[in-house]
C-alpha cells in the first residue's frame, strides 16, 4: 500500500496539481491585497471616501448607526455585508482575468499538437475485410 501511495504521489499530474495549488494560494493573497489595499481605496476615493468593506445592512440585532462591521458582528447583529461581497467579486474578476491571460499566453507559446496520421478510409477497410473473407 505504501509503495502504491509513493507511485501515486510521484506521478507528474499530482505534483503539478500540488504546485498549482500552492502558487494559486499565494497568487490569491496577492490579488486580495491588490483589491483591498489598492483598488478599493481608489474606488472609495472616487466615490467620496466610501469604504466598501465597512458597508453593511443590519438584518436583526440592536446596533447603533455607524458601528464598524466587526463590532456589529461581535455585538451579535445579523448583518448583510454587501461591501465585503463587492470586494470578493472584484477579487474573483481580477483572478479570472489574470488566469485567462496566462492560459491565452501559454496556448500561444505552445506549438499546436501534431495532427493524427490519417488512417485507412472506410472503403479501404471494407476492401481489406472483403479480400480477407475471400481467402
Amino acid at each position: 500500500m505504501l509503495s502504491e501511495f509513493k507511485a501515486f504521489i510521484a506521478k507528474g499530474n499530482v505534483l503539478d496539481l500540488a504546485v498549482g495549488v500552492i502558487i494559486g494560494a499565494a497568487f490569491g493573497k496577492i490579488v486580495t491585497s491588490l483589491t483591498e489595499d489598492i483598488i478599493m481605496p481608489v474606488i472609495g476615493r472616487v466615490f467620496g471616501g466610501l469604504d466598501f468593506t465597512a458597508k453593511y445592512i443590519v438584518l436583526s440585532g440592536d446596533v447603533a448607526p455607524g458601528t464598524p462591521l466587526d463590532a456589529a458582528r461581535k455585538a451579535g447583529a445579523n448583518v448583510l455585508a454587501y461591501g465585503s461581497f463587492v470586494t470578493a467579486v472584484i477579487n474573483f474578476v481580477i483572478m479570472a482575468w489574470v488566469i485567462f491571460m496566462i492560459v491565452k499566453a501559454a496556448n500561444r507559446a505552445m506549438p499546436p499538437a501534431p495532427a493524427a496520421p490519417a488512417g485507412p478510409s472506410e472503403v479501404d477497410l471494407l476492401t481489406e475485410i472483403r479480400d480477407a473473407l475471400k481467402k
